[in-house]
Order: structure tokens, then sequence, then C-alpha cells
């Protein structure tokens, strides 16, 4: 959606228009669940948070003032803070596993899905060590296919800061790995 077009639906919906809403839900909805579930990893805790954000959105609506920034900026802070407000509920981090305590075990008789899993267990639990900001980072980075310009507005921060923090994200990340018995030479000349 182009920006023209999305200011215009904010109008609209913001004088009552419940079909320029479902407009702006359909366009986002699905960015905003996959930022969620990635955060969670619940795919019906993501639901319902993204549910929870979207409903946010629609209280919020009137108060709402563009910025210079595209509403899924706007979407994104309220869904970071659905996320946060979970945790403080729950009072837990999304993964409290010790990385070193599981290495994955390479075995020739292990099937590749089984493996597959055991690898994306280990990297989740790694990315949910990283900061709040390093992990918006690489999901809207490598998951979301963002460029740094777009991230950075969406986090209204500068181009260099959000290159500096996906550095420090992806070291702390890569040391994560090692330590948890990844080859990081061998996944980087996998992805080359």
């Amino acid at each position: 959606m182009n920006r023209a077009e999305e200011q215009r639906l904010l109008r609209q919906a913001q004088r009552g228009d419940a079909e320029a809403f479902a407009t702006l839900y359909r366009a986002y909805v699905q960015v905003i669940y996959r930022y969620v579930a990635h955060r969670v990893n619940d795919s019906q805790l993501a639901e319902d948070l993204t549910a929870d954000v979207f409903t946010k959105a629609l209280q919020g609506l009137s108060r709402y003032q563009d910025q210079g920034k595209p509403f899924v900026a706007w979407l994104y802070r309220i869904a970071r803070a659905r996320v946060i407000d979970h945790y403080r509920r729950t009072d837990r981090r999304p993964v409290e596993s010790d990385l070193e305590a599981e290495p994955l075990a390479v075995d020739t008789n292990m099937d590749a899905p089984m493996i597959r899993r055991q690898a994306a267990k280990i990297l989740r639990a790694a990315i949910a060590d990283l900061t709040d900001d390093q992990q918006q980072v690489l999901i809207l980075r490598f998951v979301e296919g963002q460029r740094t310009e777009a991230i950075a507005r969406l986090m209204g921060k500068q181009p260099n800061a959000i290159k500096a923090l996906q550095h420090r994200a992806l070291r702390a990340l890569a040391s994560r790995l090692e330590r948890a018995g990844f080859d990081i030479e061998a996944i980087l000349s996998e992805i080359s």
C-alpha cells in the first residue's frame, strides 16, 4: 500500500469508517502476526496478541497522529508493547534455557526433520536472549526482509544506528550459537 493511500484510509478510519480500518487491518495483520509469533514462539498466543494489537490500534486511532512514519511503525510499537506486557504478566522470558546445556547432538541415525526442529529450538532460545531492540532488528531485517532505511524509520533511529544494532545482534547470536555447538563457518558457507 502506498503512503498516500494509507494516509487517506487513516483519515477515513479516524472519522469512523470501519471499512477503511478493515482495509488497513488486512494490509498489515500478517506482518504484525509474524513479528509477534517470532517474539512469543506460540501461534495461538501470537494470534491473541495480534488481535490485541489491532484492538488497541482501533481504540487509539482517534489519538493517532501521522509523524511521517508508515502506519505499520505505530503497529509495531503497539505489538512490541503487547509482547513486553505479556512477559511481564507471566513473569518470564520467551525461552529460559541454558544454551550450553542443550548441545545439538548430531547422530547419523537422526532424521533431518528432528535435527531441524532441534536447531530451530536452539536458534529461538539464542534469539530470545538478545535485547528487545536486537530481536526487533533481526526480525524486521531477516524475517520481514525490510531494508535498513525502512527499519530505521520504523524504530525511530538513524540507519547507522540500525546497522550497528544489527551487527551487535548478529555477533551476540553467533557467539551463543557457537557455544551451543553450531558450526558458524559451515552455516555461513551454506547461506553465502
